[in-house]
């Protein structure tokens, strides 16, 4: 069984994701470990709990999401893997954050693209990719119908969705995504989001104002 560990880094408050399963391969998602204090924190539980990590993913590309990309890539010799679409933003994130006034380290190149449909295997684990593009050109979440939860990036979240006003977002494209690729998976399913706290789609569907039963 997949077990999924959180830990909420930088000064955005961006989650990232640890995915591990009795075989201890792990997957890292969209490290956002910004301090050498959070970079040793990821690395102290990785050793800690005997884990190898054997990919690195990003649902997308915005710098928040991908401040530990390097670090990540190079302390465990893997390389970075997203959707193509997401690749003109990972380039860009050094210049972003100069705009938002933050240092940041340039993420090496992806090794390998995602696209719908693709699996992300490791251990005894399978994650499916969905495109879910709207707050960011290219956006993937992960789905585990094993085990029955969403990495969703920053497509949707308790009671709130991402937002649209970057480069490459478009509010009708996110809703689409929402509605027909996320919705369909399930009332049952677990969300973990990119920022805040986990949910379920089941919840969202009734509660969440932006696209719940309850929309305006």
């Amino acid at each position: 069984m997949a077990q999924v560990f959180k830990f909420t880094l930088s000064p955005f408050y961006e989650n990232t994701y640890i995915i591990t399963d009795e075989t201890k391969e792990c997957i890292v998602i969209d490290p956002g470990c910004y301090t050498d204090d959070e970079r040793k924190r990821l690395k102290s539980f990785v050793e800690k709990n005997e884990l190898k990590v054997v990919r690195l993913i990003n649902t997308h590309c915005h710098l928040d999401h991908i401040f530990g990309n390097r670090f990540i890539a190079e302390t465990y010799n893997v390389g970075v893997e997203c959707h193509e679409g997401e690749l003109p933003v990972l380039r860009a994130a050094p210049m972003v954050a100069q705009m938002y006034g933050v240092r940041m380290e340039a993420s090496p190149d992806p090794v390998a693209f995602i696209s719908e449909g693709d699996e992300v295997r490791f251990g005894n684990t399978i994650l499916k990719a969905i495109f879910t593009p709207g707050h960011s050109p290219a956006s993937l979440c992960f789905f585990c119908e094993k085990d029955r939860f969403l990495i969703a990036g920053d497509t949707l979240f308790k009671l709130s969705i991402g937002r649209t006003d970057l480069p490459g977002g478009d509010y009708d494209t996110l809703m689409d995504s929402i509605h027909n690729k996320i919705f369909p998976l399930g009332d049952d399913v677990k969300v973990y989001a990119g920022h805040e706290a986990e949910t379920t789609i089941g919840f969202e569907k009734i509660h969440n104002p932006f696209v719940g039963q309850n929309a305006r």
